[in-house]
């Protein structure tokens, strides 16, 4: 163990209808210790953040009248990139050992830092790790702008609809630019909205000030040209850095229809692909690289992440599930051929063979 690393130990709760081959893998990964808080390594990922907001302000005040600010602009979208990915650790209780303080900090994180509710998030979050890529369960591949099963798309097969199912994958990625906009929008409107939300106010008092004093900040500073070009490439790098993050983890893989039944090893591991590349693969994608061991191990750190995807590799060969890894490029080329042709695809909604044997293992059971 390394030194950052506490005593204590994270609560593994394993799913009802769990079949074997996971409890297996459980008790091997408890038993290696990797389920263990890391809190100097997100001590030091918090103060690193924290530092280079300070640093940026130095900057932007520094720089005044000048188009050089899109630079700061563009950096402190991969520095609220990084506040997003750990209210999404905290929000996965992989900060703390207790839920209260994991929660406390995802709503600062993801509130105060990236302008995201973590009320509107958790509950989306928790349908997507479920069951995921599951129609009718999985919001993520739910009806939207892009089209992410065949059902979806046999429904948009003419007109303008269709030619942008047809081409949806080349737009994916302009449309990312946009995604960050999306996401703060997602989260006021939930919050304003009628659902019920906890911590609502706290929620909207951290939204409230995060985005609005830093546009009005920016208004101070620039004239309102440069501060509208500011805001657009911070968001636009923002967007890109989050979606892209998110993206090649699950799209491209194979659809579970309604009704399918699945334990939960292969659920996890079958419709998730890992993304391999390194230490920079690892802070630009913030850990979601690796998929497969998230989602089996959502609680634990992400720095053990990598550590423990040897064991989930040689458990899933010992009982012959596939486990997918491919690289970062190769990764965006599959997710850009599937959007594109998920409407070809609508055509022969059997043409996966795990699709296929899913659909008729028939109704609802464990898993």
């Amino acid at each position: 163990m390394t030194a950052d690393q506490h005593s204590a130990v994270a609560p593994l709760r394993v799913p009802r209808g769990t079949a074997a081959p996971f409890t297996a893998l459980a008790a091997e990964v408890r038993a290696s210790g990797l389920l263990r808080r890391r809190y100097g390594y997100y001590a030091a990922m918090v103060t690193g953040c924290v530092g280079a907001l300070v640093c940026l302000a130095v900057l932007v005040v520094g720089l005044g009248d000048t188009w050089w600010q899109l630079v700061p602009a563009a950096l402190l979208g991969l520095v609220v990139t990084q506040l997003g990915f750990l209210g999404h650790d905290a929000a996965h209780r992989q900060v703390f050992v207790g839920a209260r303080p994991n929660d406390w900090a995802a709503r600062l994180l993801s509130g105060g830092g990236a302008g995201l509710s973590y009320g509107w998030w958790r509950g989306k979050h928790n349908q997507h790790h479920a069951a995921p890529n599951q129609e009718g369960r999985d919001p993520d591949i739910a009806p939207g702008l892009l089209a992410f099963t065949a059902e979806i798309a046999a429904a948009r097969d003419t007109g303008p609809a269709g030619w942008f199912v047809r081409h949806q994958g080349w737009l994916f990625f302009p449309l990312l630019t946009l995604e960050g906009l999306n996401l703060h929008w997602a989260s006021v409107r939930t919050l304003l909205g009628r659902a019920p939300v906890r911590h609502r106010w706290s929620e909207l008092a951290l939204l409230t000030t995060r985005l609005g004093g830093y546009v009005a900040g920016l208004l101070l500073l620039l004239p309102p040209g440069k501060a509208v070009a500011f805001l657009a490439v911070q968001m636009a790098v923002f967007g890109v850095c989050l979606g892209g993050s998110f993206a090649p983890n699950h799209k491209g893989m194979p659809i579970v229809p309604r009704g399918a039944r699945l334990d939960f090893l292969r659920r996890q591991v079958l419709m998730s692909r890992n993304v391999r590349g390194g230490p920079v693969v690892d802070v630009v994608m913030g850990g979601l690289n690796y998929q497969i061991e998230h989602h089996l191990f959502p609680s634990m750190p992400r720095p053990n992440l990598r550590r423990v995807r040897p064991l989930v590799r040689e458990h899933c060969a010992r009982h012959d599930i596939a486990y997918t890894e491919v690289g970062l490029l190769e990764s965006y080329a599959i997710v850009v051929d599937y959007l594109n042709h998920v409407g070809l695809r609508a055509r022969d909604p059997f043409q996966c063979p795990l699709s296929a044997a899913l659909r008729e293992s028939g109704p609802p059971g464990a898993g």
